[in-house]
């Protein structure tokens, strides 16, 4: 009888990981994200990122937050508008998956400029951020890893 009921906890605990999670759940459950998902909080924009989309994010890790000099992400913190107006130049709209995004040129963001793209030598950057991970797929979308936070404007 122990051996069924462990069988049915191990079977509802795989159930449970196979479930489709959105953007922001994902990058929760990645871990690696804590300041994109604080910064994301912040500047309110996890219920947009919790709807249907489909989005494609950017997604800088906690390393890429890292490398902005000191007192900047403290900074933008306290400014939401200004670190909403970033956090959406890390965000396409629709599903943009990474065999597509090697044959752009640039993706227009939902901040409203587009962001440079170049893909050589089995590399692929977005502006001066190198895309380290893709196809992060999510139920509303996907994620893109990059190792540094792009800028608008930059």
């Amino acid at each position: 009888m122990k051996r069924i009921l462990n069988t049915c906890a191990l079977l509802g605990a795989l159930a449970f990981n196979a479930a489709a999670a959105d953007i922001v759940d994902t990058a929760i459950g990645a871990g690696g994200f804590k300041t994109l998902v604080a910064a994301v909080q912040a500047a309110g924009l996890v219920d947009t990122l919790k709807s249907p989309g489909p989005f494609t994010v950017f997604a800088p890790t906690d390393e890429a937050f890292a490398k902005l000099p000191a007192g900047t992400v403290e900074g933008l913190l306290k400014d939401p508008e200004k670190l909403k107006k970033i956090l959406t130049y890390h965000v396409v709209a629709g599903k943009v998956m990474a065999a597509d995004v090697v044959k752009m040129k640039s993706a227009k963001t939902v901040e409203g400029s587009s962001a440079r793209i170049k893909a050589m030598r089995g590399e692929v950057m977005i502006d001066n951020a190198k895309v380290v991970k893709t196809d992060i797929a999510c139920d509303n979308g996907v994620i893109h890893v990059i190792d540094t936070v792009i800028m608008p404007g930059k």
